[in-house]
């Protein structure tokens, strides 16, 4: 199990945290926005918005208490329903902007099978967070899922649910995944939460997509 540490310990990059404010305000729209980062108590964050740089100064315990106060403000399903959006937006407002200097769209990947294709993908969507965060992604699989175990995780930092509430990190991964393949959809759901009580967060994806 990893370690918990201080509330302010762990950090996403700035652009991390700039993209989710900015894939929140999308979805949320400018006043349930502040609603929520009130409710959050980071209401600072409308006129301090974090830089487009890679210096690793947004918390942990920011990430976690944005997803929170989300539940908070429209309920836990409606929150994290919004919460998944917000994630699947997240990666389409900005994080492919990692992709030049990891190369996921380089023609090498776009000519590979689908199914190595996927496995690729996910190693280098892994290494994003691992390189550029203090989140740990580690990867795993079985028969009919792989697994995307984050050990570390920013999305539920100390918090404590009754169930998994990681929909951030979980529309991000499915966003991933469409834009990696090629626009194939697979299923995707969080089977632990150390929200929950889980010993990490983990992620079951199936081999073979929806469609």
């Amino acid at each position: 199990m990893s370690e918990q540490a201080p509330t302010n310990h762990y950090f996403y990059p700035n652009r991390m945290g700039r993209i989710i404010l900015h894939s929140m305000r999308q979805e949320l729209g400018p006043q349930r926005l502040l609603e929520v980062l009130r409710v959050a108590g980071h209401e600072r964050l409308l006129s301090t918005m974090p830089l487009g740089n890679f210096e690793k100064r947004f918390p942990f315990q920011t990430v976690s208490d944005l997803q929170a106060a989300t539940e908070g403000v429209f309920g836990p399903r409606g929150g994290r329903q919004l919460n998944l959006r917000i994630g699947r937006g997240t990666l389409e407002l900005g994080l492919k902007g990692f992709d030049p200097i990891l190369g996921i769209a380089d023609l090498p990947m776009r000519l590979m099978p689908l199914g190595m294709k996927f496995r690729v993908g996910l190693d280098v969507f892994a290494r994003v967070f691992n390189q550029f965060s203090d989140q740990i992604v580690k990867l795993s699989e079985t028969e009919t899922h792989h697994l995307w175990i984050i050990e570390r995780c920013p999305v539920c930092w100390q918090r404590h649910t009754g169930e998994p509430c990681c929909q951030l990190a979980g529309g991000l991964l499915e966003e991933a995944i469409f834009w990696g393949t090629g626009g194939r959809r697979f299923r995707v759901v969080e089977t632990q939460c150390r929200a929950a009580g889980g010993p990490n967060c983990t992620f079951a994806i199936d081999k073979h997509p929806l469609d």
